[in-house]
């Protein structure tokens, strides 16, 4: 999943090589942070949070799978 999130970030933004994701985990959750320029910031939520909505959307899916809550955090 941290792959994933590395590589669409990566995609989304002028600057791919200041995109860095950290993945954090604490008994049943897993909070993935994605630190990105603060030029770019914007570019990964997109129009009205629907980029970054589709992302955590991709990501609790995965979770229930995984029958772990994980959480998708942007951080500049």
């Amino acid at each position: 999943m941290k792959d994933l999130l590395e590589l669409v970030a990566r995609a989304l933004t002028d600057s791919p090589e200041e995109v860095s994701v950290s993945q954090i985990d604490e008994g049943d959750e897993t909070f993935f942070e994605i630190r990105v320029s603060p030029e770019d910031v914007g570019k990964l939520i997109g129009r009205q949070g629907r980029t970054v909505r589709a992302l955590r959307t991709l990501v609790g899916t995965a979770g229930m799978k995984l029958r772990r809550r994980l959480v998708l955090e942007i951080v500049e």
